[in-house]
């Protein structure tokens, strides 16, 4: 970690600027947050010291997770910003459950090992990160597979979802949600649930919209947590497949970042706020991650601007999670159960 005594920027941004969504329970979450995820491309000291930027230049909304391997680091950041004089109660801090931590007394011990690492009290959201326990080992080849891996078993999810719960009962975390989810999932998951999640953390960016999903999430009083928001450009190798498209090189996307004069990457962010999602970009470097929070307030998208993106679905998913695919699953598709209803063995 850099030694600087943590400062607020002079060219940051009014905190209070930034637009806020608010839960089911009256907290409010600010309307944009810095991604952690980016283990595969650079050191967690980078990341740590983004993060500590970010909040400098008016974030105060950092979503982690065990599995980036960085949680740590990141919470030796926190302590800075603290220190600094920032209050705990100024921050939102998510964290999420990896998949072979979803078995009976395993979430309190993974609660605990993240705060731990974060050092801190509690946590705002915590979210299942993906609905199976499957488990793919760090650096492994993306064919390879976890031989006990499973398709969606909703008893054994609504086991792990209790231990969640409870976690909020015990007050180490102030709401719980889902991530990676589908709507035949959640539906099963809101018919059960004695805590209903608060945010569904999902895959969206102008290239892959999911209305349906989307649609189904806000109707049913659940903030929507958008990742990839700019197309994840740094996403692992073993994410990339050929047919993927670029969303920053989309025409309507490239018109309007001119007329804006901004990054296109810009215009995804300024999309994704003002359609109602909670976008969560990742960037290390300071005139990214300043810009991303800038666009949250200035110079809005047209209404004919936000008709011509809602026309540029591709219904290009980045992140298929072929490496959580159980034996017999005919592919990456098996996880999304696109014919609307839970995907089992067959």
């Amino acid at each position: 970690m850099e030694n600087q005594k943590f400062t607020i920027a002079q060219d940051g941004v009014d905190p209070n600027k930034v637009p806020k969504r608010k839960l089911y329970t009256g907290a409010e979450i600010p309307g944009i947050g810095l991604g952690t995820f980016g283990s595969d491309r650079f050191s967690a000291e980078d990341i740590a010291n983004a993060v500590k930027g970010a909040i400098s230049v008016g974030y105060r909304h950092i979503d982690c997770a065990s599995v980036y391997g960085n949680e740590d680091l990141i919470g030796d950041a926190l302590q800075e910003v603290m220190a600094g004089g920032m209050k705990r109660e100024e921050l939102w801090i998510s964290s999420k459950l990896w998949n072979d931590m979803h078995g009976p007394g395993d979430v309190l011990i993974s609660v605990v090992k993240t705060l731990k690492d974060l050092k801190l009290d509690y946590l705002d959201m915590y979210f299942v990160h993906w609905p199976f326990p499957n488990y793919h080992a760090p650096g492994v080849s993306v064919d390879s597979r976890d031989p006990d891996a499973v398709p969606y078993i909703h008893e054994k999810y609504m086991k792990t979802w209790r231990q969640m719960e409870k976690l909020v009962e015990l007050g180490l975390v102030r709401h719980i949600g889902t991530s990676n989810m589908t709507i035949p999932k959640l539906k099963l998951l809101l018919r059960d649930a004695v805590i209903k999640p608060a945010c569904n953390q999902m895959e969206l960016h102008p290239h892959f919209q999911q209305p349906e999903l989307f649609k189904f999430v806000v109707d049913n009083g659940i903030v929507p947590i958008g990742f990839s928001p700019i197309g994840s450009p740094t996403r692992p190798d073993r994410d990339v497949t050929p047919e993927d498209t670029v969303d920053i090189e989309d025409p309507v996307i490239v018109k309007i970042a001119k007329r804006l004069n901004v990054h296109p990457a810009v215009v995804c962010v300024k999309w994704a706020v003002q359609r109602g999602q909670v976008p969560i970009p990742f960037s290390i470097y300071r005139n990214e991650y300043l810009s991303n929070i800038q666009s949250t307030f200035t110079d809005p998208i047209t209404d004919e601007e936000m008709e011509e993106i809602a026309g540029i679905d591709q219904n290009c998913r980045l992140i298929k999670g072929q490496v959580f695919l159980w034996e017999r699953a005919s592919g990456w598709e098996d996880l999304w159960d696109l014919d609307g209803e839970v995907k089992t063995w067959d």
